[in-house]
């Protein structure tokens, strides 16, 4: 018994690799000349939601599956600690404030006290010519002139220091504004919310990442074309996307890359040939106007054939026309 089901299994083995030879060459002998095929998955721009600063997450407004819009909030993180030192700095500021007023008065009042100096030294120098007065007095009103001079200096002084005072309280209050500001997390991008990676209470350092969010608007497919193939393949050529979740569907796309160099061929890669160990990879990019109505249809890890021109001329057979599901209901 054990031969012949031995025997039996090598025949379906046998029967199941001639059919899937006999259906890949069908499949290249469909394709019409000027056209590459190849199998692909869809594949979405992942978007890294992380914050700046280390902290305790307050709360993450969104769920795993959730919807987004570009300038939605996304998490918070406790601020307790950072208005504080807010109220701080704006402290911090009305001292600098009140610093600069007084030192504006105190240049006011030595300025009139210079005058009254100088006006004193002018009457003493009169008083001296005329021998009505001594010299000793007139010294005495130089000095006292010099110095209300040197006290004006003193108090600009104290005015440049308080303004400095106030232009760093001020700069500390920008920042820990912006801080602020980076506590809460915002969308970047239209999308969807792929992984929920805390919990309100975790502790998150600087630069790590709270959601996974999905780019809708950046859907594309990668295949792999062998050198005799991608060499033909311009930037913008047109292609078509077949979803084995929507056969009936025939999806517009453009290439968008085209690798410099080759590569091995994943193990993913169906080719044509068993022998095509080096490929290139190309991105199928889907318009994002489209992607607004169809992205129900189009997701990510979904399987498919792609078709791309290879030649300029090339014409897409019927069979490769636009065809986009019914939304209407």
């Amino acid at each position: 018994m054990r031969g012949p089901a031995v025997f039996a299994i090598a025949a379906v083995l046998t029967l199941a690799t001639g059919g899937y030879v006999y259906w890949t060459h069908m499949k290249a002998a469909l394709t019409p000349e000027g056209l590459a095929s190849a199998n692909g998955r869809i594949e979405v721009t992942r978007v890294d939601i992380a914050s700046k600063l280390p902290g305790r997450v307050a709360q993450v407004r969104v769920r795993e599956g959730d919807a987004v819009r570009k300038g939605d909030l996304i998490a918070e993180l406790d601020t307790a600690e950072l208005r504080a030192q807010l109220a701080g700095a704006k402290a911090a500021v009305q001292r600098a404030v009140a610093a600069i007023a007084r030192a504006e008065a105190d240049i006011a009042i030595r300025k009139a006290e210079r005058d009254l100096a100088e006006a004193e030294m002018q009457r003493a120098l009169h008083l001296e010519q005329t021998s009505s007065g001594t010299k000793a007095d007139l010294d005495r009103r130089r000095a006292q002139s010099l110095v209300a001079a040197a006290q004006i200096e003193g108090s600009r002084a104290a005015l440049v220091e308080a303004n400095a005072a106030r232009e760093a309280a001020d700069a500390q209050v920008a920042q820990i504004e912006a801080m602020l500001d980076d506590s809460e997390l915002h969308s970047p991008v239209n999308g969807r919310v792929e992984y929920r990676l805390v919990q309100p209470g975790e502790v998150v350092a600087a630069g790590g990442r709270l959601v996974t969010i999905l780019d809708l608007s950046d859907v594309y497919m990668t295949v792999f074309l062998p050198t005799g193939q991608s060499g033909r393949v311009a930037l913008g050529s047109q292609a078509r996307i077949v979803l084995d979740s929507v056969p009936d569907a025939v999806f517009p796309a453009t290439v968008s890359f085209v690798a410099a160099e080759a590569q091995f061929t994943p193990k993913t890669v169906e080719t044509q040939n068993g022998r095509q160990k080096l490929m290139y990879r190309v991105k199928l990019a889907i318009d994002a106007k489209l992607l607004e109505t169809y992205r129900d249809y189009v997701k990510a890890g979904l399987t498919g054939n792609a078709y791309v021109q290879v030649m300029p001329n090339a014409v897409w057979p019927a069979a490769l026309s636009v065809r986009l599901p019914d939304v209407a209901g």
